[in-house]
């Protein structure tokens, strides 16, 4: 790939499983801040105990940053004492390149490829692919962290499961990384004010993809219990909201909701949400009263072409 290219098609969205410490995240944080780099966003949840940093720059430089992150990673957090509600497998659990352009796919997956290598090679941890960088049955990165940390290190100790890059066997404190390509995608939760955590996972069941009786398409859903909130969640990740736009999603958890009995409150975005996703509706009406502007990603991120990452 060659040609007159700018650096700000491109995101990385790192996810570290931290987010109780402040001056832990703030350590992660600064790892990032490589030459070339512009921090967006940081998003910590005590009760998931992750945090999730929005980046953007050129994908050598977004490279760069996610493997300073996985070094930091690696020194600072040990999956074997680390809690929280949220499925994880890697003390730098996920790290997306996103594509913000259908044409600047194969750039984020030439990153993903690079920083996963790298990952391996200089850190120590095993890099394991999904999304556009890994092929056809592999695009999620739930298939390989649903039964935890402890049966996917089985897996890959039975051969089930093989590392892309790096090490056969998981960190024994930091574990592996999921290394991804991908278009954007939103974060979004959803606060069961009055209900439980049964609640919670029912209403994920019944709008998540693949639902007996319909669910929405490209919606993946968990129902969380976070006791520093004291409230039962609905946590989802909408992978296409052109193909399932926002108001929709929200709509029918409040709707599964009220046809228990219960009653949804708040909605939290976590990181940024593309300006398209909100067409038809507004923050208030999905549940952000105090949202933000500069939660777009088109607040920083002008829809450009990126540069190629040079062959070897």
């Amino acid at each position: 790939m060659g040609g007159e290219m700018t650096s700000a098609s491109l995101l990385a969205i790192p996810n570290c499983s931290e987010g109780t410490d402040s001056h832990r995240v703030d350590r992660l944080v600064q790892s990032c801040r490589v030459p070339g780099v512009r921090v967006l966003d940081v998003h910590s949840d005590a009760d998931h105990n992750r945090t999730v940093i929005t980046l953007a720059g050129s994908p050598l430089a977004l490279v760069a940053a996610g493997v300073a992150l996985a070094i930091t990673c690696r020194d600072l957090i040990d999956l074997r004492v680390q809690r929280g509600v949220h499925p994880r497998v890697g003390a730098l659990d996920v790290l997306p390149f996103v594509a913000l352009r259908d044409v600047d796919m194969p750039v984020a997956v030439d990153a993903a490829r690079l920083a996963a290598r790298r990952i391996g090679d200089e850190v120590g941890i095993p890099g394991l692919l999904y999304g556009r960088a890994a092929g056809e049955g592999r695009e999620r990165p739930g298939r390989l962290r649903a039964r935890g940390a402890a049966a996917l290190a089985d897996a890959m100790a039975r051969g089930e499961v093989m590392a892309d890059f790096g090490p056969s066997a998981p960190h024994p404190s930091a574990g592996v990384t999921l290394v991804g390509a991908r278009g954007p995608l939103i974060a979004w939760n959803m606060w069961v004010r009055d209900g439980t955590v049964d609640d919670a996972r029912a209403i994920a069941a019944a709008v998540r993809e693949g639902a007996p009786g319909g669910g929405l398409p490209g919606v993946r859903a968990l129902g969380l219990m976070c006791p520093h909130r004291g409230l039962p969640q609905v946590s989802m990740n909408i992978e296409d909201f052109h193909k399932t736009p926002l108001a929709v999603v929200v709509a029918r958890v409040r709707s599964e909701a009220t046809g228990r009995g219960r009653i949804i409150g708040s909605s939290e975005l976590v990181g940024l949400v593309p300006r398209d996703a909100l067409k038809g509706s507004t923050p208030a009406l999905l549940g952000l009263p105090r949202f933000h502007p500069a939660q777009l990603v088109e607040a920083h991120v002008g829809a450009r072409r990126a540069p190629a990452i040079p062959e070897d």
